[in-house]
């Protein structure tokens, strides 16, 4: 009767061993809605999806062909521009699809790859931000020392900086979720592969998980947001003193543009990572990620660039060449 209990016990825990292992796919749900919602939502959101790879790319090629734009502020915005279509590139397409065909699956090296590269262009993102506040603080309260502060070495070093420390912070992440076991569900109740819906779907402890995610969040979310205030309150309080009506107004409108991308972005990202989650229904999570996914990527160009009158003079310059080639 040992002998017999004992294989039974032995073939019982080959087989949870192996349904540790079986999930290859997982199915995203997307928007539990009707059909005709759906649809609707299909097109609004390619809508956004091309007025955002417009926009960002339209942007990325008056700063690369136009000499005049070749400064350290639109060196940050080009590579601001870059994240922003890789954002949308990675979660948009995937959740178009789940629109137009439900339950669709993505095998689990996708899924992975997936959740890899929204954590590595977001955590880029909030350190690219913190690096424009600093620069746009250096021009306006040490404009004689900007050349020598903002050399092009430190612009270099500091996106460099950026791009690295999202990439290493990301695949910290994903390492973490490999040590984990799946052995089902296997439906993620999301548009993409978010890390908080795939860590639900473990067969094990993710404490530990829970733990690098939220000191995480107070070094790349909760110490950047400080860093963008303390460099935007320096700047405002250096707009004070200008004597110029017209020219407080105008940075006061900028400064308060800059200040609402920032505040989506950083206080969304707040509330999704650091706040009880008992509070946000995963409904209303879908909604909040698609700031990160559609509304922040298709702002940015519009609030750092299309509204400032050197890029609209390069765009009309850019248009003028186009117009008469001949003149060349």
């Amino acid at each position: 009767n040992n002998c017999v209990i004992q294989l039974s016990g032995s073939l019982f825990i080959s087989k949870m061993e192996k349904n540790r292992t079986m999930v290859t796919e997982f199915i995203l749900l997307g928007f539990c809605l009707i059909p005709r919602i759906q649809m609707l939502l299909f097109g609004l959101f390619s809508l956004f999806y091309t007025f955002t790879l417009l926009g960002n790319g339209l942007i990325l090629g008056i700063i690369l062909l136009d000499s005049r734009l070749h400064t350290p502020m639109y060196f940050f915005l080009s590579h601001l521009a870059v994240v922003d279509i890789a954002y949308a590139c990675n979660t948009v397409p995937q959740m178009l699809v789940n629109l137009l065909k439900p339950d669709q699956p993505i095998s689990f090296a996708g899924c992975l790859t997936q959740t890899f590269l929204f954590l590595s262009f977001a955590h880029t993102e909030c350190l690219l931000l913190v690096v424009m506040s600093y620069d746009r603080y250096v021009a306006i309260c040490h404009p004689l020392r900007y050349s020598v502060i903002m050399s092009w070495r430190v612009c270099i070093s500091l996106v460099v900086t950026s791009w690295a420390c999202g990439f290493l912070l990301a695949l910290v992440h994903v390492s973490l979720i490999l040590r984990l076991p799946f052995c089902g569900p296997h439906e993620i109740n999301h548009f993409f592969c978010e890390i908080l819906s795939v860590l639900k779907l473990a067969c094990a402890d993710t404490w530990l998980n829970q733990v690098v995610i939220f000191v995480a969040c107070v070094f790349i979310l909760l110490g950047p947001l400080c860093l963008v205030l303390v460099s935007y309150s320096r700047i405002l309080f250096a707009i004070l003193r200008i004597e110029s009506g017209e020219g407080r107004r105008k940075a006061f409108s900028t400064c308060s543009s800059h200040l609402c991308v920032v505040g989506l972005y950083f206080g969304s990202a707040i509330v999704m990572y650091m706040a009880p989650k008992s509070r946000h229904p995963e409904e209303q999570q879908k909604i909040l990620f698609l700031f990160y996914s559609l509304f922040n990527p298709m702002l940015n160009p519009m609030i750092y660039s299309l509204r400032n009158a050197e890029v609209k003079s390069a765009l009309r310059r850019a248009m003028s060449k186009e117009s008469h080639p001949q003149l060349e």
